[in-house]
Formats: structure tokens, C-alpha cells, sequence
């Protein structure tokens, strides 16, 4: 393991041999052994030395001295002086006993109170998305809902009649589509002046009177026998009807219109 130390810290790619050797110039002085010397008259090196000193861009950390204590006993209060690393600093016995760990407990119990204010908060936030999932999926199901009424209605009314079913009674902003008047025609015919008032009474969606009588064109009247040259003219018959010879009145068998 020493030797493996002594090939890392000198920075070269090569593998030592059994004759390889190392200058001392590259250990430090607390390296070598006070008093011993070796048998050519040198200094010599401590059993666990290990070179230090390179001439390179990333040179070894150089080691520490270390202070060989006196054989003389000192009391323990004293500080021993072991290097310059924190940990290597003994603090006295009086200051161990006598210290109070509450500032130590406050560093650990911090972070753990973090934790449980993160915890609520989290709990707090998918609370939170839950009641917005359970609001969404009863806002889907009333879409659907309104969707389904919708196709239902679109069964029987126009869309302006649909639209018209938003609006206030007797509104005046209601835009009503040529097939939504002749189909109003249609029913007043059916059911008279007063029934049509009536199913408008109910919130039917129907124009008024007066839409009808603005928007249909004047009507002339016409018998029976001149439809086929009406129809030739390009003119619309409405409805059809018997010739008043027929019926043995003038003006009760003009039932025919055109536009």
C-alpha cells in the first residue's frame, strides 16, 4: 500500500521495479527520523513515509508535522496540540459535561419541522386538485346533460327558436329565420289567432302577430283553375283550393295565396 502511495503521488505512468528509488528531497522533513541514520551516514526515513513534494500542476497534499508529546505526564484539562485539523482539537472535560446540547437538538428538530410543514402543504394541494376533480366531472355530466336537451329540442325547433328560449318574453332581439315564420304561419292557420296568442303565453318560441304580418309579402287570391299557369309564371302556390263553382260561393272558395 506505501509503495502504491509513493507511485500516485509522483504523477508518472510508469511501474517501479525492485531497483527503482526516489530522491529525498521529496519527503518532508517531518518525514524523516530525528536521531536515526541510515548506514551510508543519510537520514533516515520513518517506516511510514510517504513523498510529498513534486514539481508538478497537481502536486500531493503535503502532510501535516505532527508533534511528538513529551514523556512527562500534563493533565488532561490541557489542550493537546495534535495539528491545525479541527477534529484533531480535543476540547477540555469540563466543556464536554458542562455543554448543553439544546443548540444541537434545535439544528436536528429544524429540518424535521420543514418536513411536516412540506406534509401539510402537500396534503393541503391534493385536497385541493381532488375537489377539482370531483367539480369537473359534475360539470362533464351537466354538459352532457344540456347537450342531450339540446338534440332533443333540435327535433322540432330551428336554432333562432332555440336561441329564443335564452331570451326574456316579448323580447325584441329575437332574429327569427324565414322557415321559423313560414312554420309560425302554419301553426296560426292551425290553431287560429288566439290559440297561436295562447301557445306564445306558454313560452312557445313563435314571432308575434305583427313579425308575421311584416314579414310575409301580400297575398292574392286565385282559383283553382289558374294554378297550373301560375306555376308555369314561376309563381308559388301556398295552398291549394277548390274553384268557387265548386263550392257555390264567390269569395268563401278563394283560399289559395301566393307570394
Amino acid at each position: 500500500m506505501r509503495m502504491r502511495k509513493w507511485v500516485i503521488n509522483c504523477r508518472r505512468d510508469f511501474v517501479p521495479t525492485p531497483c527503482s528509488r526516489l530522491c529525498q528531497d521529496h519527503f518532508e522533513e517531518s518525514q524523516f527520523e530525528e536521531i536515526a541514520r541510515s548506514p551510508a551516514g543519510g537520514r533516515k526515513l520513518k517506516p511510514n513515509a510517504i513523498p510529498t513534494l513534486f514539481n508538478v500542476p497537481d502536486p500531493p497534499s503535503p502532510i501535516t508535522p505532527i508533534i511528538v508529546l513529551p514523556l512527562k505526564s500534563e493533565p488532561v484539562e490541557k489542550e493537546q496540540n495534535l495539528g491545525d485539523h479541527g477534529y484533531a482539537r480535543r476540547q477540555p472535560k469540563g466543556e464536554l459535561e458542562g455543554s448543553d446540547p439544546a443548540g444541537l437538538r434545535t439544528e436536528e428538530e429544524r429540518p424535521c419541522s420543514l418536513c411536516q410543514q412540506y406534509k401539510a402543504q402537500l396534503e393541503k394541494q391534493q385536497q385541493h386538485t381532488a375537489r377539482l376533480q370531483k367539480e369537473a366531472e359534475e360539470m362533464k355530466k351537466k354538459l352532457n346533460k344540456l347537450n342531450k336537451i339540446e338534440k332533443g329540442l333540435q327535433m322540432f325547433l330551428y336554432e333562432d327558436q332555440i336561441r329564443a328560449l335564452t331570451l326574456a318574453k316579448r323580447s325584441r332581439r329575437a332574429v327569427w329565420s324565414q322557415d321559423t315564420v313560414l312554420t309560425a304561419r302554419r301553426i296560426q292557420c292551425a290553431v287560429g289567432v288566439k290559440g297561436y296568442e295562447f301557445l306564445r303565453e306558454l313560452g312557445y318560441p313563435l314571432p308575434s302577430y305583427r313579425t308575421l304580418s311584416n314579414r310575409l309579402k301580400p297575398k292574392i287570391l286565385v282559383a283553382s283553375a289558374m294554378q297550373e299557369e301560375l306555376a308555369e309564371l314561376g309563381l308559388g302556390v301556398i295552398a291549394t283550393y277548390d274553384s268557387p263553382e265548386d263550392n257555390g260561393t264567390s269569395e268563401e272558395g278563394f283560399i289559395g295565396v301566393i307570394s
